[in-house]
């Protein structure tokens, strides 16, 4: 079953759209071809400008969260399901009723850079602008010729976003960008060669790996351990520093650029999740000396490593014996016979998979140190389309037919057989993980404390009340 490793953009469709603290209205992408460095300056304008632009979107993913299922691109009605609730993304195609259209470049500089739209109307920091700060003002002026020239005009506005208090107030996120937002645009380092400032400029700043791959504190903001690994969703995307245990320093730089371009890495990773979608909407459209350039960098930032950790494509078969016990009488153990009914047809009798379908073990998703992948594979299944080959994996949990259905406890037993057999025999599933994985993955810190926001508020009003009429009390009673 594949992996979700070195999700480098942010989610797109279905599923596990949370990333952190979760998209939103905001701006950017769409496939082109054709590298352009960092610090180019745009032609003067025109077709040349238009379609950098576009080639920049691409890198930037931004169609993946503006365009809902089955809607026009860039149109937005996308509904993300984030730990604060449904966030429905905005219009950002040229449309002056609904969209963009009346945006200026530097209303658009200051909507992806800094989050905050026309009027002073703040975005949710998910649409990604603490990364697309670093955008530089020649990308930003390319950007900008795209999205008012280049894309089809849509006048259908978007349902209004509508979050619980407290995280209905926007201008709240004035206060978390003091604390988290950069006012920094991308300039090569001193003495940083050329592809390593370009694989840095695409990886931090366009693709936004970090978004992803980067834990995040109780504010969900993100300050340390950079690419060490973070939870988006009912998803986990994992250490890509080059640590030779916990991150990927055991894969060679072909390796890295083969998944990135194509989702699929043999022996190491297949991409599920939303690393599919970052391949198939974005990735794979690049050009192979960018795609090079987003390895060189990877393979040299700080390795951040974890104690007890082995490396996470390391582990083999260890006799899974599924073949063996078919047409066997006698008692079984109930995750072998999931494996056997739902999954060996595919994945085969002892799980070496083929062409179309990957092996189970030296699997990132089997062999990490965290069951979230496998058992969201199993859940939701995957889908990603590369060079117009479909790969494919049907859902066994909310979406499948009736008859494919599996129960926690089924994922549970499945997934069990898997670690003990091909994975990391350290993991132990229970059905209230798979429960957990099942609803969107943990419920985030900050979204528990939002819980007690209106008991909070009601509390205090109490309080003050209680307060004041004591104070009358006590007035009346000296006079």
């Amino acid at each position: 079953m594949p992996d979700v490793s070195l999700t480098l953009s942010p989610v797109r469709r279905g599923r596990a759209r949370l990333r952190g603290f979760l998209l939103v209205a905001g701006l950017l992408a769409l496939p082109a071809t054709g590298a352009v460095a960092a610090d180019e300056t745009p032609s003067t304008g025109g077709a040349d400008l238009v379609a950098r632009g576009k080639y920049l979107a691409t890198a930037a993913d931004c169609a993946a969260c503006h365009t809902a299922p089955g809607g026009k691109t860039y149109a937005g009605g996308y509904e993300l399901q984030t730990p604060m609730g449904v966030i429905v993304t905005s219009n950002i195609t040229p449309s002056k009723a609904a969209g963009i259209g009346a945006y200026s470049e530097a209303d658009f500089a200051r909507a992806v850079r800094e989050g905050v739209a026309p009027g002073g109307r703040h975005l949710y920091p998910a649409m990604p602008y603490t990364e697309y700060s670093g955008i530089t003002d020649a990308d930003i002026a390319a950007l900008y010729a795209y999205f008012t020239q280049g894309v089809e005009p849509v006048d259908t506005a978007p349902a209004p976003t509508h979050l619980k208090f407290p995280f209905s107030i926007r201008a709240s996120m004035a206060g978390w960008n003091m604390l988290y937002l950069k006012h920094e645009r991308f300039t090569p380092r001193p003495g940083e060669a050329p592809q390593i400032a370009r694989g840095r400029y695409l990886a931090d700043v366009l693709e936004h790996c970090g978004t992803c791959h980067t834990p995040r504190d109780i504010m969900m903001g993100q300050h340390t351990n950079t690419l060490a690994g973070g939870s988006v969703g009912a998803w986990y995307a994992p250490n890509i520093t080059p640590d030779r245990q916990a991150g990927i320093g055991g894969w060679s730089a072909d390796d890295l650029a083969a998944y990135l371009a194509t989702g699929r890495a043999a022996g190491h990773a297949q991409a599920a999740g939303p690393m599919a979608e970052a391949v198939e909407h974005s990735l794979q459209h690049l050009a192979p000396e960018d795609i090079a350039a987003i390895v060189a960098y990877l393979r040299q930032v700080p390795a951040v490593g974890a104690e007890g950790v082995v490396a996470r494509d390391s582990f083999g078969p260890r006799g899974g014996q599924e073949l063996a016990l078919r047409g066997d009488t006698g008692a079984h153990d109930r995750g072998w016979e999931i494996y056997s009914g739902t999954c060996g047809g595919c994945h085969q009798d002892n799980a070496q998979g083929n062409a179309d379908y990957p092996s189970l073990f030296h699997n990132s998703a089997t062999g990490g140190d965290k069951p979230d992948n496998l058992i969201a594979t199993i859940l939701f299944g995957f889908s990603r389309t590369v060079d117009g080959k479909v790969a494919f994996m049907p859902p066994f949990g909310p979406r499948a037919l009736h008859a494919n259905q599996l129960s926690d406890q089924d994922v549970a037993d499945v997934s069990n057989y898997v670690f003990a057999h091909y994975g990391n025999p350290k993991l132990h599933v229970t059905a209230d993980d798979v429960a957990t994985i099942r609803q969107g993955g943990p419920v985030a810190p900050i979204a528990r404390l939002g819980t007690l926001a209106v008991p909070g508020l009601v509390a205090a009003v109490i309080v003050i009340l209680g307060a004041i009429i004591w104070i009358v009390r006590r007035r009346g009673a000296r006079a």
